[in-house]
């Protein structure tokens, strides 16, 4: 039982953290860019490799639903992982298991966003 409320509390507080932190000024970001006609785009590293990787089409996408999901991920991605960690006794084996299961469920939970959208039809045909 501690697992799960270490898992929501965890989840809760870095995703407030994403929000204030990260999605926020990239709305801002946006939204300055449309005043200016600035070319130069300042995206997240999560949405640059959702792009490159699994071309994503940023014309179809709603940036500010995409910026929502990839807070939500993130947050359930590191959440996921902190309680992990936390089920291990020896700090070498916590730091080992968190590096391998960083990786692992990165991979796997931006390969769901990519299905996610891939079914409702926002990948460039290529």
């Amino acid at each position: 039982m501690e697992e799960i409320i270490l898992f929501i509390m965890s989840f809760v507080f870095i995703f407030v953290i994403y929000q204030i932190s990260i999605v926020n000024p990239a709305k801002r970001r946006v939204l300055d860019k449309k005043k200016k006609n600035d070319k130069e785009k300042k995206e997240l590293v999560e949405i640059k490799y959702l792009v490159k990787r699994y071309k994503l089409d940023l014309d179809k996408v709603s940036y500010n639903q995409l910026l929502q999901i990839v807070a939500l991920v993130s947050s359930f991605d590191i959440s996921l992982v902190v309680s992990i960690i936390m089920l291990f006794d020896n700090f070498i084996m916590e730091i080992v298991v968190g590096f391998f299961a960083t990786l692992l469920i990165i991979m796997i939970s931006y390969h769901l966003v990519y299905l996610f959208y891939k079914k409702k039809g926002m990948i460039k045909n290529v």
